[in-house]
């Protein structure tokens, strides 16, 4: 059995602000080793359910933060960037199974973190006139790979979100959301725990939701009316208004594509991501 991690950092274990998962922040390194310790969990999980290959992409940010000496020897880790496929790279249908570890729920919601990519530079998405973030976009280009999503580990508000899409995903809630920056967090061991064996079972029945054929169509609305108006120099990109574009596609391109976007957009602006 071969199984795929993406792993963000927002909805890791004991993590409430942007200190704890930015580089340079006062909290970031103990950050960057209870996210080794939540990918660690989920390896151990899944080596019970009998994975014999197991690829883990770190997805957060700089994408350069887990120590590879940090993190269980029956992995393989892809780090670095840039990424065609971003969170998703390396991800292919030869796979049986992805897991979301550490993820957050989409930007307007009051989860942990909350946002959608980029901080407050994308205001909203949806995907077919549906609203959707980093857990539905991943969801539906795995599935159109044919690669069913078995477990997502988060706070209580990404793992509510998860479940709207795929209910019979598997959600670890590992922390409870007060608010954007503050949580109820589950003690580290019992989340591990929970991890683990949430893993373990979630493997065994995972069975997915089947991909949507045809095209898609990738709606989003950017804080800046100038972002928006230079990805109209993209083939097939329209305005819905001044700050809202729009492309339809198939998935996984469409994905690939929307990280085209979010590279433009990151060179016209110079924000810090959770103001």
């Amino acid at each position: 059995m071969r199984i795929y991690l993406s792993v963000d950092m927002e909805g890791i274990t004991g993590l409430v602000d942007a200190d704890d998962v930015q580089p340079g922040g006062r909290d970031y390194e103990r950050g960057r080793q209870m996210m080794a310790e939540d990918v660690n969990a989920t390896v151990r999980g899944a080596l019970a359910a009998g994975a014999a290959h197991i690829t883990v992409n770190d997805a957060h940010g700089p994408m350069r933060n887990l120590l590879p000496e940090a993190l269980h020897p029956a992995a393989r880790l892809i780090r670095g960037k840039p990424k065609n496929m971003g969170m998703l790279d390396g991800l292919t249908g030869e796979y049986d199974a992805m897991i979301c570890v550490g993820y957050h729920s989409r930007a307007g919601a009051l989860g942990v973190l909350s946002h959608s990519f980029m901080g407050h530079e994308i205001e909203d998405m949806w995907l077919d006139g549906r609203p959707v973030g980093e857990i539905g976009l991943a969801h539906a280009t795995a599935a159109s790979l044919g690669v069913p999503v078995a477990v997502l580990t988060g706070d209580d508000r990404a793992c509510e979100e998860m479940t709207e899409w795929d209910p019979s995903v598997t959600t670890v809630a590992v922390k409870y959301a007060h608010d954007r920056f503050a949580a109820e967090l589950r003690p580290a061991d019992e989340a591990h725990k929970a991890i683990e064996e949430a893993v373990a079972t979630g493997l065994a029945g995972s069975r997915g939701v089947a991909a949507k054929p045809g095209p898609a169509v990738l709606t989003v609305r950017w804080q800046s009316a100038s972002v928006a108006s230079a990805l109209q120099g993209i083939p097939g990109v329209t305005a819905e208004d001044s700050r809202t574009i729009q492309a339809q596609g198939a998935l996984p391109g469409l994905y690939r594509q929307f990280g085209v976007w979010m590279r433009v957009a990151a060179s016209m602006t110079n924000q810090q991501p959770y103001c």
